[in-house]
């Protein structure tokens, strides 16, 4: 108790990047805006049903919120909260990615096995790509040259080409993957696996598995140990990994590959993000409705946040 104390007196004394944490509460059909200088919400604004994924435009003058119920991605001025309009998105929509362009956006629905690429300034979509099973988990390269679907119940990793929008490569992965991320300048891709209790780490350029991590938490059953988001630190040294019910958050070495700590959270941890100079670590914890700020430096939690329902997904705007 001393040692959190000390570590929230160091978090609230330090100086800091400001900026704001958005996050989508699943079950109020709402965002929560966090201040990353207080540590309070500031904001709540309403979206449609269900919302999950959530990124912000290049210029953070958009949010995109995936509305899964809905079925739309849903387009927010961030200044007023206000819905200016939605994108066509496929049935139920539950994460996507931006890509490098700022214009395209990978949309993985769950219920079509397929992902959908739309284009935010026309607001049409480009292509639809079949995919595996429950798609859910999307990344895109740095040079926007390959975007990842994973699919859940085929448990794959699928590869497309961006200038085709076509299938170039289907990789295995453990049951249930849940999100994926480019490291290492690309030259690595990461996903996770929810019920098989594992990391897998691909080399790009083959698509060749380099390694396999798998977690084990001390009191916790190996069954409630399920790896979902992930987020890297500056350099992609290292990697904190949710792992859902198991209530904690893994550190793991990126380079060896090595999990070095683990950090207590709130219920049912789900994803995260940084602040703007990531000496903060905001995760969203669905079962408890609330978000935990980790101290980076001492990877400690130092603060709950209460937000709505169910939080899921987390995006910062600086």
């Amino acid at each position: 108790m001393i040692r959190t104390a000390l570590a929230l007196t160091t978090l609230l004394t330090s100086p800091v990047a400001a900026g704001e944490i958005w996050v989508t509460n699943e079950k109020d059909d709402t965002v929560s805006v966090i201040d990353t200088d207080t540590l309070e919400v500031i904001k709540t604004y309403e979206t449609g049903e269900r919302p999950r994924g959530i990124t912000f435009s290049k210029d953070y003058s958009r949010v995109y919120i995936c509305a899964s119920d809905s079925d739309a991605v849903q387009v927010m001025d961030p200044e007023t909260g206000k819905i200016l309009h939605d994108l066509p998105s496929g049935e139920d929509p539950e994460q996507f990615v931006l890509h490098p362009d700022d214009i395209h956006l990978f949309i993985a629905n769950e219920d079509d096995a397929i992902t959908t690429v739309v284009n935010t300034q026309t607001r049409k979509v480009v292509a639809q790509i079949d995919v595996g099973v429950e798609p859910e988990g999307m990344a895109v390269s740095p040079d926007g040259k390959i975007a990842i679907t994973t699919s859940e119940t085929t448990n794959m990793a699928h590869w497309i080409d961006t200038a085709t929008n076509e299938l170039f490569a289907n990789t295995l992965v453990d049951s249930r993957p849940r999100h994926a991320e480019f490291a290492k300048d690309g030259t690595q891709m990461w996903v996770s696996s929810e019920i098989g209790g594992t990391l897998t780490v691909f080399n790009v350029a083959d698509q060749a598995e380099l390694a396999k991590i798998t977690f084990e938490v001390q009191g916790v059953h190996p069954d409630r140990v399920q790896p979902v988001g992930f987020e890297f630190t500056p350099g992609d040294t290292h990697a904190f990994v949710a792992l859902g019910p198991s209530n904690h958050v893994a550190v793991v070495n990126a380079d060896t590959y090595e999990v070095e700590d683990y950090i207590l959270v709130g219920r049912r941890v789900w994803h995260m993000a940084f602040n703007e100079d990531r000496s903060q670590l905001y995760t969203t914890n669905g079962v408890s409705g609330d978000v935990t700020v980790i101290d980076v430096a001492s990877r400690k939690a130092v603060k709950s946040i209460k937000v709505g329902r169910f939080p899921w997904g987390a995006a910062l705007r600086p």
